[in-house]
């Protein structure tokens, strides 16, 4: 397994250090492996994982916040996933799901009202635009 530092992680995230440890400490990611001397290593999967907070921040717009409640959100379905023979009766698992399915919901909610907002903003732009095109055909 390759591990990377800090640095490296920065650069290829385009996080800041502080930033990145910013993020373990909440709970966005993972506490990292460390070395003998106490530095930070991470795996190809936690480069992933923060290429996704900041897809979501900058794409969705969506909070620290919002994405710790998604990735709580996919943790439990993963879990869920793999414990699916688990000692859980049939009452349970099915009002595990049921939770699931909400905080599933909500999440699509969320994500459609960003949507609805972003397609506002673009339409304004886009008659500014049209507004700015013809005023220099004058």
């Amino acid at each position: 397994m390759e591990w990377l530092k800090i640095d490296d992680v920065a650069k290829e995230t385009g996080l800041t250090k502080r930033s990145i440890r910013y993020y373990e400490e909440i709970g966005l990611i993972k506490s990292p492996e460390r070395s003998d001397g106490g530095i930070r290593l991470y795996t190809e999967e936690d480069v992933q994982q923060l290429k996704n907070i900041v897809l979501a921040k900058k794409v969705l717009g969506f909070s620290l916040q919002e994405i710790q409640q998604f990735l709580q959100i996919h943790d439990q379905v993963m879990k869920h996933r793999s414990n699916a023979s688990s000692s859980l009766d049939e009452a349970q698992r099915q009002a595990e799901l049921e939770q699931m399915a909400e905080a599933v919901s909500k999440q699509l909610e969320l994500v459609d009202f960003k949507i609805e907002e972003m397609t506002k903003v673009r339409q304004e732009l886009a008659d500014l635009s049209g507004r700015i095109t013809t005023a220099m055909r004058r």
